[in-house]
């Protein structure tokens, strides 16, 4: 497994440590959270560097490495919807979206192709928004925050939907190429 592909599954075991500390009794059991949070951000980027930099770019990583930042997502707004940081109507939309965006992706990544549309700068865009929103989280009226964020998300979503959509017709109209260039012999 690629040193990225490591750094990812480590972040995957942050989730689950968010939760335990947010929830825990410990004296400092939020600022504890959004440093694993903060960690968990920081290895988000510095896996993506290694990728890039070494040319350790793979599909599985490519799968992975949203999935972790996803999972960390609706981790932490479900722990501030709990805590009523935030109305719970931001989590239903930004879940449903992020349910679409999984969906969408398992059933791209298992067609015949595999094919996986990559990060692109909305969604970036959108993540860095989240994570400042976050730890904005104790600001007065720091909710608008997450309601900037969720339009960027929204974008994102709409941006990575245009790509499949365009990606998927261009292999339909490959296939039918191949198909056509075979009836033909």
């Amino acid at each position: 497994m690629s040193l990225p592909n490591v750094i990812t599954c480590f972040r995957l075991f942050l989730v689950p440590m968010f939760i335990f500390v947010y929830f825990s009794s410990l004296e400092a059991n939020f600022v504890i959270a959004i440093m694993i949070f903060i960690i968990a951000g920081i290895t988000d980027v510095l896996d993506g560097y290694i990728a890039r930099k070494y040319n350790k770019i793979t599909k599985i990583g490519q799968v992975l490495d949203p999935l972790a930042d996803k999972l960390m997502q609706i981790t932490v707004l479900s722990c501030f919807t709990i805590s009523r940081f935030i109305p719970i109507w931001i989590i239903m939309i930004y879940g449903l979206k992020e349910l679409l965006m999984i969906i969408g992706g398992i059933y791209l990544f298992f067609k015949k192709e595999k094919l996986v549309i990559p990060a692109n700068r909305y969604g970036k865009l959108a993540t860095i928004l989240f994570y400042l929103a976050v730890l904005l989280v104790f600001l007065p009226n720091s909710q608008y925050f997450f309601y900037v964020t969720m339009m960027f998300s929204i974008l994102a979503f709409v941006q990575y939907s245009l790509i499949a959509i365009k990606k998927l017709k261009i292999m339909n109209s490959e296939s039918k190429l191949i198909d056509l260039k075979d009836e033909i012999r």
